[in-house]
């Protein structure tokens, strides 16, 4: 397990002068400290006590230790080489949150969105009330919405929120009654156009004794454009930096000095490896991505931002408006890491001290599996399991090895190019749509199939509980028109525009759909036009193509707003039940499905 990287601090012998800034701006103490600051453990007359801050994001549902390549985190050795660690699981992540609030007498967990949606099955056949479960036990106290907390629509994550049964399905376990979740989900930018008024509570003020931390809860303005039309239907998503400073001010107003903001949106950082120094300068150091925009801009009366969306890790400290320094966090994504922050907050201010050394104090730590499992969660697990075995277990195919979906680094992803395939072939024939190619979104991939799945016998076997957290969505396909132009906006769509310019989605096509990717090059211009092919012939800009692809991406999901200038679509079964068929009609026990070879996308660096 990580080592705690904030230790309990002496008594200091010598006030600690610091420089005073505007009234309740969140930053450096307008005093002098006196002897006798002691930490969250000390005695309730110091001056300041310090306040551990525990925080995770972009959960997604995962209850068992991820699979594959995406079970991993990399972490940085002494001599600049990396290593993956296996990491993950609620049962594991219960555990190190207890046990890093043991001693503590002031402990809050905040997480950053995207606690649901995408789920695996053992969440998402349940429509994630067991993540909402699990989260309860795990004594979170607020978190922000993300973009996926919409895939169902606002009726369904009010019902997160407030409790009661499905309304279609009902209730999964006899006698109970969904009492939905014991913490706070805050939605300060997520209005309603009618009412103008947040779907959700915008803030969340935590408080024990006369200590009080404010918490306010944005996601990102840009939801609208990665998740589907219906799911945010009526709704209106504010600029997170205008909400963050509007309620900044008013919990000021209420008395609240110490303010966090949870964001469900983020930033990349210059390496991959969870605990890089990102505040070394001048060694490729840092933090990029929308997120840096967002913190050079939020009010200095907020203290701390964690953040998520991008499921990468980062404790970096990026200076607030007034220059002060301020910690911005994430902790990678389905339940691998987990950060801890140190907020020493000043009684007599009622604000956190930020000294222009290091603090707040911030770093991620690693979800091991090799400590002991909590056994709630464990129960918890084992419950639904038994609830979703009969359907989960069922064999849909069979594969030879590992096949990287999420956990690939490439472009061009071997589970990517076999769902592409598995669409064209579905909807190819005539009378299901007389499909061409195909384009699959590679956010729709939410996993690696593992040629042995943890604790599971029979090697190779695909069951409908894997297919199900590969692809969890049930989006419905789609054949449409779009002419051989639109074909290429789309693919320079990939790599340019306020969605993707930053950072590239880039789409998984079927095969005989060929084309050559120019890294070395800029925007819509790393789409070499004249590579654009199908089955070996140059797409004609004046021809007519048939598509096949999900309902996500025909109404201009991820950025791809051409799309939506689609034409004569015809909508077939779900790309669920499109990947399963193909699983089940080209694979057996003695003739299992290789990975597809890499090829179709020709990348230039």
């Amino acid at each position: 397990m990580s080592a705690t990287p904030q230790r309990r601090r002496r008594a200091r012998r010598l006030a600690i002068a610091v420089l005073a800034v505007s009234a309740g701006a969140g930053s450096l103490v307008a005093a002098a400290l006196p002897a006798g600051a002691a930490s969250g453990g000390g005695q309730d007359s110091s001056r300041t006590v310090d306040v551990q801050l525990l925080s995770f994001n972009d959960l997604h549902g995962t209850l068992e230790p991820p699979q594959g390549s995406s079970g991993t985190v990399t972490e940085r050795q002494a001599d600049g080489t990396t290593k993956a660690i296996p990491a993950g699981g609620v049962e594991y992540l219960a555990t190190s949150l207890r046990e890093a609030r043991k001693g503590k007498q002031y402990t809050v967990t905040a997480a950053a969105g995207d606690m649901i949606g995408g789920s695996p099955m053992l969440s998402g056949l349940f429509h994630d009330e067991p993540s909402i479960e699990a989260m309860n036990k795990m004594g979170l106290d607020v978190t922000s919405v993300g973009n996926h907390e919409f895939d169902e629509g606002r009726n369904e994550l009010r019902r997160m929120q407030y409790g009661g049964c499905h309304p279609v399905e009902g209730c999964y376990e006899f006698g109970k009654t969904f009492e939905g979740s014991s913490f706070k989900y805050l939605a300060a930018n997520v209005t309603d156009d009618k009412t103008k008024r947040p779907l959700l509570s915008p803030t969340f003020v935590w408080k024990k004794g006369d200590v009080k931390i404010g918490f306010i809860g944005v996601t990102l303005e840009g939801t609208p454009d990665v998740v589907t039309a219906e799911g945010v239907k009526g709704l209106k998503f504010g600029d997170e930096v205008e909400t963050i400073n509007k309620y900044a001010a008013e919990l000021n107003r209420q008395g609240v000095k110490s303010i966090v903001a949870l964001i469900h949106e983020g930033g990349l950082p210059a390496s991959g490896a969870y605990n890089y120094d990102c505040n070394v300068p001048g060694a490729g150091a840092g933090v990029s991505g929308a997120i840096v925009d967002i913190a050079k801009n939020v009010d200095p009366k907020v203290d701390a931002l964690v953040t998520g969306h991008t499921h990468q890790a980062y404790a970096c400290n990026i200076p607030d408006p007034a220059g002060n320094p301020r910690t911005v966090t994430s902790a990678a994504s389905i339940g691998r890491l987990y950060t801890e922050t140190t907020l020493t907050y000043d009684r007599k201010t009622k604000d956190v001290v930020r000294t222009a050394v290091k603090s707040p104090v911030a770093a991620n730590h690693v979800v091991h599996r090799d400590q002991p499992k909590a056994p709630d969660m464990t129960e918890l697990i084992g419950r639904w399991n038994a609830l979703a075995a009969p359907i989960a277990n069922r064999p849909q195919g069979f594969i030879s090895a590992d096949i990287q979906g999420r956990g690939s680094a490439e472009y061009e992803k071997p589970l990517g190019s076999l769902i592409a395939d598995a669409q064209l072939e579905a909807l190819a024939p005539a009378d299901k749509g007389g499909a061409q190619l195909a384009l699959m979104n590679p956010g729709g991939i939410r996993s690696d199939l593992a040629y042995k799945a943890a604790g599971a016998e029979g090697d190779g076997v695909v069951t409908y509980g894997e297919a199900f957290t590969v692809q969890p969505f049930t989006n419905m396909m789609n054949v449409v028109d779009l002419t051989g132009a639109q074909l290429i906006t789309t693919l320079q769509q990939q790599v340019s525009g306020p969605v993707n310019g930053v950072n590239p989605k880039i789409l998984q096509v079927s095969k005989g759909f060929t084309y050559t990717l120019d890294t070395t090059k800029a925007g819509a211009d790393r789409i070499v036009v004249d590579s654009v092919k199908l089955n070996g012939q140059a797409i004609d800009p004046a021809k007519t193509y048939r598509v096949a692809m999900n309902e996500f991406l025909a109404g201009g999901g991820d950025g791809f707003t051409v799309l939506k200038e689609h034409k004569n679509k015809l909508v077939g079964a779900s790309d669920l039940d499109v990947f399963n068929t193909y699983l089940g009609k080209h694979s057996s026990e003695t003739n299992p499905i290789a990975p597809p070879a890499a090829g179709r996308i020709t990348v230039i660096k």
